[in-house]
């Protein structure tokens, strides 16, 4: 079960994606966001689906698609997260994890237009893993860790670079 959320910039609906084909969830009556998450809407959905799933209207695939997650309260970002990227941008690889956060006004969906700032010369983008994180978790563990796991999205991170790394700001 893959989730999405389609239709107009800011009136996004639940949806899924079944064997390849794309359903209106709806009818579902939640959308994906941090209380679904928390309150364990995956399992409510699954059964959800398996009751109703003859009765979902698919969608076209045409249909514009919204970020699979309503806006979180938080974006929390790890830079340099893997050697080759800290070489290439000529930087030392970190002795601690590099922790940052993003806008969750800056979502969009995956073939939205993007806002690139006035004056950008070195805007640059990376595809990332995103993890969703399904419930409240602090101090988490190896051996624990996946079971705050909700599931995983790409996320494309774009940083203007010359604001960054040759001014004083993202």
């Amino acid at each position: 079960m893959k989730l999405i959320r389609f239709g107009e910039i800011n009136k996004e609906k639940p949806g899924l994606i079944l064997n390849n084909k794309y359903y209106d969830a709806s009818s579902f009556g939640e959308d994906y966001d941090e209380h679904f998450f928390e309150s364990e809407g995956l399992n409510r959905l699954q059964k959800f689906i398996d009751s109703e799933r003859s009765r979902l209207t698919e969608i076209s695939k045409d249909t514009r698609l919204g970020s699979p997650v309503g806006r979180p309260s938080k974006i929390i970002c790890i830079g340099l997260n893997y050697a080759d990227h800290a070489k290439e941008t000529h930087a030392k690889i970190p002795s601690e994890p590099i922790i940052f956060f993003k806008s969750t006004s800056a979502i969009c969906g995956p073939f939205d237009d993007i806002i690139i700032p006035k004056k950008s010369e070195k805007t640059d983008w990376e595809v990332e893993l995103a993890v969703i994180i399904g419930k409240k978790t602090s101090y988490a563990n190896e051996p624990n860790a996946n079971d705050s796991i909700a599931g995983y999205c790409l996320h494309n991170d774009l940083s203007e670079r010359e604001f960054q790394l040759e001014r004083n700001g993202q």
